[in-house]
C-alpha cells in the first residue's frame, strides 16, 4: 500500500450532525495523526472547523480540507488517494454509501461508516468482500451505535466466559437526566430507519446468496420473547430491537465459524422501556411506521413530516448538547452456555447449558457522542493495530475485524464501560 498518503484520516461528511461530533472526538483522538476533513462545501466546512474548534478549545484552521461529492466519483477518488482511511459519515448509506466504497476499493483505502441498514452492510459485505480482500483493505461498517456496543459486546462476553457460550440476550436500556426535549433523534436517523425499513424485502434475497453456506444446527435453540414481556434484568417492560445488532453479531459469528471452526452462538437483541405506558407508545408508533413505509405516499409522508409522525422525536436540527450529556444507554447481556468445550462445532451438547454470564456495556450518548467515539476509534486501530486484525481485509463486521485488537480497552479509556456483572452455574 502507497504509504506516502498525505492524511492519515479523512472525515467524510463533516459538515453534518454526525460529521461534526466525529470532528469533535478527533481532536483529541487522531492528535497524533494527520486528519483533514471533507465534503461539498468549502465555507460550511470551514464553519465546521470554527464551530467546533470554538467548542473543544483549539485552533481547527489548520486542518486540511478536501473538496469531495457522492454525485462525482472523480472528486470521491481524489480524496480515497489523498488518504489512509475514510471515517464515512455521509448517511443515509443506501443513498450515497456505496460511491464511497467503490472510491476505496480503486485507491486501496480503508473505509469505516456507522451504517445501521442491515441491506446496506449485507448487500455491500455480498459486493465488495471478496476485492477488499484482494486489495488488502478493510471496509467496516456498523461502528457507531449500530452496532458496536452489541457486537464488541458479544465479543467481550465470550472472552470472559470460561467455555462456549450457546446463546446470548441484550437488552438496550436508555435514560435522559434533566430536562427532556423534543427532537432527541436526528432527521438523518430517521430517514435512514425509513429506507432500511421500506426495503426490508431485499434482505432475504442478499442473505440466499451471502450466507449460501449452511451453518450447523445448534441447539438448543433459543426462541424469540413475546413480543412486549417484562424482562428478567431490571423487571422492565420490553419490545424486540429491529436495529442491525442481531444481523451484525450474526455475521460476526458466522465470520468466526468459517475462519475459526468456532461454534457459532445464537442472539436475541431487545429494548427496554421505563414503564408500561412508553412501551405501548413505542409500539403504537412502530405499528404506524410499519404500515406507513409500506407504501411511495407513506413513505414520503414519514420523510416530509418526521416531527408529526415521531410525536415530536425527531427534528432537523438534532438533540442540543445538553440533552445529549444527559443521555445514558447501557446493553444489559445474559450468555448462557457449558463450561466443557466439544472438539468440533458440529458437535452437539447432550446436557443442558450449565453456565449463565451477565455483562453490561454503557456509556453517555449513544445517538452521536458514543458512536463518533467508537467510529474514530475503529478508524485508528485500522491504522495502528491491523496486524492483530484478521486476514489482509475485507468487508467485515465491528467484532469480526476488531476481537483480537485493543478496541475494546481503548473505548473504555474513552467513556464505554464494559463489565461482567456476575457468573453463576445453572
Amino acid at each position: 500500500m502507497n504509504m506516502a498518503r498525505r492524511l492519515d484520516v479523512i472525515i467524510f461528511g463533516a459538515s453534518g450532525f454526525t460529521g461534526k461530533y466525529a470532528v469533535l472526538e478527533s481532536v483529541k483522538l487522531l492528535a497524533n495523526m494527520k486528519w483533514g476533513i471533507a465534503g461539498r462545501s468549502q465555507n460550511k466546512l470551514q464553519d465546521t472547523l470554527k464551530e467546533i474548534g470554538e467548542k473543544a478549545k483549539t485552533d481547527l484552521s489548520h486542518v486540511p480540507i478536501v473538496l469531495a461529492d457522492v454525485n462525482n466519483q472523480d472528486s470521491l477518488i481524489n480524496m480515497a488517494r489523498d488518504c489512509r482511511v475514510i471515517v464515512n459519515c455521509c448517511g443515509p448509506y443506501r443513498l450515497y454509501g456505496e460511491p464511497v466504497l467503490k472510491a476505496c476499493l480503486a485507491e486501496r483505502t480503508h473505509h469505516v461508516d456507522v451504517s445501521g441498514e442491515p441491506q446496506f452492510l449485507e448487500g455491500m459485505q455480498l459486493k465488495y468482500h471478496e476485492a477488499a480482500k484482494e486489495k488488502g483493505i478493510y471496509l467496516i461498517s456498523a461502528c457507531g451505535f449500530d452496532s458496536i456496543p452489541a457486537d464488541m459486546g458479544t465479543v467481550f462476553l465470550e472472552q470472559q466466559f470460561d467455555g462456549v457460550v450457546n446463546s446470548v440476550e441484550s437488552y438496550i436500556v436508555s435514560k435522559q437526566t434533566g430536562r427532556r426535549e423534543l427532537g432527541a433523534i436526528h432527521y438523518g436517523t430517521w430517514a435512514s430507519a425509513v429506507h432500511a425499513i421500506a426495503n426490508m424485502n431485499e434482505v432475504g434475497e442478499i442473505r440466499r446468496k451471502l450466507f449460501a453456506k449452511k451453518m450447523p444446527d445448534v441447539k438448543p435453540k433459543l426462541p424469540e420473547r413475546p413480543t412486549l414481556h417484562r424482562s428478567e434484568q431490571g423487571n422492565k417492560w420490553s419490545l424486540p430491537f429491529h436495529g442491525a445488532d442481531r444481523s451484525c453479531v450474526a455475521r460476526t459469528q458466522r465470520f468466526f465459524y468459517e475462519t475459526e471452526n468456532k461454534r457459532p452462538l445464537q442472539m436475541r437483541a431487545y429494548i427496554s422501556f421505563g414503564g408500561l405506558a412508553e412501551a405501548l407508545a413505542v409500539s403504537f408508533v412502530g405499528a404506524i411506521f410499519w404500515m406507513m413505509v409500506k407504501t411511495n405516499f407513506g413513505k414520503q409522508m414519514l420523510l416530509n413530516h418526521p416531527k408529526l409522525f415521531s410525536f415530536g422525536m425527531v427534528s432537523h436540527e438534532g438533540p442540543s448538547d445538553e440533552a445529549m450529556n444527559n443521555t445514558h444507554f447501557a446493553l444489559y447481556f445474559e450468555g448462557k452456555g457449558w463450561e466443557e468445550k466439544l472438539a468440533s462445532p458440529e458437535d452437539k451438547y447432550t446436557t443442558p447449558p450449565n453456565k449463565v454470564i451477565r455483562t453490561k456495556v454503557a456509556g453517555t450518548n449513544p445517538g452521536y457522542g458514543a458512536t463518533c467515539v467508537a467510529l474514530v476509534l475503529c478508524g485508528r486501530t485500522i491504522l495502528e493495530e491491523s496486524d492483530k486484525m484478521p486476514g489482509s481485509g475485507g468487508f467485515l463486521t465491528p467484532g469480526a475485524a476488531f476481537a483480537k485488537t485493543n478496541l475494546i480497552n481503548e473505548l473504555c479509556k474513552n467513556g464505554f464501560t464494559f463489565e461482567v456483572l456476575s457468573t453463576a452455574k445453572l
